[in-house]
């Protein structure tokens, strides 16, 4: 079986003129110059998310004595609700200390709409420029600047599968599947032995699943150039890839649109479905399932995605007007350092950024995660932020929800084209 790899990812942090750049210890681990409570928005409220989020602020609490976590938290898979509420909060000026965002073009309407502050020179003070790789470091940076810092590397291409689902339809668990076509006849077997072949939720799972089929289709050149313009998105190969879409769609279950991703995946777990493609966070839940319950499972690059690894990293920046900013700056070292990233990635199951962290400890699905962004090509999610701003991939999941209610391909096309050409710089 093909070995998984998940990236890095990283970013910055410089301070308003009016707070104080650097620590006040050379280890990077003292807040600024006063005590408070330090509000941090994020999405993570259940599951290994929220685990792995305790495990930060428990650092963060060590590290930081003088400052009082308060949680922000908005559920909602992939941010979706939370990035609503934030909007909100940040036309009102009314900012919490941090907020997540992920990587990468996510960041773009922030930086335009003058709503974070640059963090550049905090790199430097700190140190951070030479801890996070430079390939990391490159995605991460706009204009010369950097404006968030990364708490993980996650990998959004990966097929999670039951084994036991498996060998009931007559495949072997070890295989993996080198195209599309190789995968739809594994999932034709699944379908005559009465079970769900591919488990899926609600809009921006969809959107996952999406992406991944274009990069098996087009290869990491011609997915990277749909963010770039050198792809057209109403070319024949993009519609060859979205007919692999729809056909891939056909075998999912019809309640997707009430499910979040907890649930297709534990549709997998559970025995009821086949294959689920999700990121790596759901690895926390198959290993808690395996350990518990001795049900096994299998994960492994998307099919026609082997070598390629879709990156996307949570991250958290410092919003201009921050109430507090020495807070700030105190979550944002914890974040970035080693011992932060070790204990907020095991429990999560995503990978350091930071490359001076621990992680022989980590489970096996992220050893290989580990190994495969050493050697893989990366390319940019676009359900999770990294390869188009916010407005961009807010056209590109209605046109994906329009095609969830009424299967057409061409008007899904059409509307991803729609979409291009609205967003494209």
């Amino acid at each position: 079986m093909n070995t998984l790899r998940i990236g890095a990812a990283i970013a910055a942090c410089a301070m308003l003129t009016l707070t104080a750049c650097g620590s006040d210890d050379e280890g990077g681990s003292s807040s600024g110059s006063g005590g408070g409570e330090v509000e941090v928005f994020t999405w993570w409220a259940e599951g290994s998310e929220k685990a792995g989020l305790d495990a930060l602020v428990k650092v963060f609490d060590e590290q930081h004595p003088d400052q009082k976590f308060v949680n922000g938290a908005v559920a909602g898979g992939a941010g979706s609700d939370a990035k609503n509420v934030l909007a909100s909060r940040l036309q009102t000026n009314d900012p919490p200390d941090t907020f997540q965002a992920h990587a990468g073009a996510e960041l773009t309407d922030y930086i335009n709409n003058g709503q974070i502050e640059d963090l550049s020179s905090m790199y430097e003070d700190e140190g951070w420029n030479d801890v996070f790789p430079q390939a990391l470091l490159d995605r991460l940076t706009s204009d010369g600047k950097i404006y968030s810092v990364p708490s993980n590397i996650h990998r959004a291409n990966v097929v999670w599968a039951n084994t036991q689902v498996l060998e009931d339809a007559g495949l072997d668990p070890k295989a993996t599947y080198d195209s599309m076509d190789d995968w739809f006849a594994a999932l034709d077997k699944v379908e005559a032995a009465g079970k769900i072949p591919l488990s899926i939720a609600t809009d921006w799972t969809q959107v996952n699943l999406l992406e991944t089929v274009l990069i098996a289709d087009l290869g990491a050149e011609g997915y990277n150039g749909l963010w770039d313009g050198s792809t057209d998105w109403a070319g024949s190969e993009v519609g060859d890839a979205l007919d692999d879409y729809a056909k891939l769609f056909s075998y999912t279950n019809k309640d997707r649109q009430s499910l979040d991703w907890p649930d297709a995946t534990q549709l997998v777990i559970d025995g009821d479905a086949a294959f689920n493609v999700m990121g790596d966070w759901a690895v926390a839940a198959f290993d808690e399932q395996k350990k518990v319950l001795d049900k096994d499972y299998v994960a492994f690059p998307v099919p026609g995605n082997d070598g390629i690894f879709d990156f996307l990293a949570d991250s958290f920046v410092l919003p201009v007007g921050a109430p507090n900013p020495d807070g700030t700056e105190a979550w944002l070292q914890t974040v970035a350092s080693a011992e932060g990233q070790e204990a907020f990635n095991a429990a999560k199951g995503s990978i350091p950024a930071n490359t001076e962290a621990d992680t022989s400890s980590f489970g096996p699905y992220q050893q290989t995660a580990i190994e495969d962004y050493a050697q893989d090509e990366i390319v940019s999610s676009l359900a999770h932020g990294a390869a188009a701003p916010i407005a961009w991939l807010t056209d590109i999941t209605s046109a994906v929800a329009k095609f969830g209610a009424n299967q057409d391909v061409d008007e899904l096309q059409d509307g991803l084209a729609e979409a291009a050409e609205k967003n494209a710089q």
